[in-house]
């Protein structure tokens, strides 16, 4: 039976787990839905420990959050998300393809779920087996026997694949320079040849009180110029607004006409 410690600790935690999973699914950064998924793992290895599967609680919070994720993470921290990548569909019908199997996966789970039938007795059995379990060898010590004992030849052809694949993604994602690398009069050259942005990119815009890389130059119609702030700044969603650069023109405007009156 459920005691009351642990029904009031689900209703707690399961709100969180199902908000930071709807994270994973609308947040607009990859950081973001990669930290919404380990705040997911952390706590399903608390629910684990809370149905006393201590060992796989442990192992969830250390391999899968404290590894899987964080290197995730560090993956994206090193690479990099370019925002203008995740609206690009390079495979056409992926997402309809996508749709349909998770209405297939929902379906079948729903009426898996549906056809389970457990009652009293078989919850009582499943909590008698698991403290016979831990009375007699221990579950750590049950789970090192299966891993390292009847199942150590699947585990080891696990870990050669994964390895394998971890070789393979570095293989795939080096590249080498079959060209040599374009300097800057060669660059220049081009520029002119194209007779694209033959003078250079336009700078960042520069104000009496405000000059930072993240201020788009302004057009002679007043608009800001997109080619004047890295794409890097418009991936993370860190370039000033319209709202911002209107604010400065009239600051800008306020400060000529009181220099003109006095």
């Amino acid at each position: 039976m459920t005691s009351t410690a642990e029904a009031v600790g689900f209703w707690l935690l399961a709100p969180i787990a199902v908000i930071a999973a709807l994270g994973l699914l609308f947040a607009k950064k990859a950081v973001h839905a990669a930290l919404g998924m380990a705040l997911v793992m952390c706590i399903l290895g608390v629910f684990y420990i809370m149905q006393k599967a201590d060992f796989l609680g442990v192992v969830q919070v250390f391999v899968y959050t404290g590894a899987v994720m964080m290197l995730f993470l560090f993956v994206l921290m090193l690479v990099g998300v370019d925002s203008s990548d995740s609206v690009v569909e390079t495979i056409k019908g992926h997402r309809w393809a996508s749709f349909l199997l998770v209405v297939g996966l929902a379906g079948v789970l729903f009426f898996a779920i549906g056809a389970a039938v457990i009652d009293e007795t078989t919850v009582q059995t499943g909590m008698d087996k698991l403290v016979a379990s831990n009375a007699e060898t221990g579950n750590v010590t049950g789970l090192a026997e299966l891993i390292f004992g009847q199942y150590v030849w699947i585990f080891e052809v696990t870990s050669a694949l994964l390895i394998t694949a971890a070789l393979g993604a570095m293989v795939l994602a080096h590249r080498e320079r079959l060209s040599p690398r374009i300097t800057q009069a060669e660059w220049a050259a081009k520029r002119v040849r194209d007779n694209t942005n033959v003078a250079g990119l336009p700078a960042p815009g520069v104000y009496a009180r405000h000059n930072a890389v993240d201020t788009p130059a302004l057009l002679p119609d007043g608009t800001p110029s997109d080619l004047s702030v890295s794409r890097v700044l418009v991936a993370r969603d860190q370039v000033a607004t319209t709202d911002t650069l209107r604010d400065v023109e009239r600051h800008m405007a306020r400060e000529i006409e009181e220099g003109g009156s006095k």
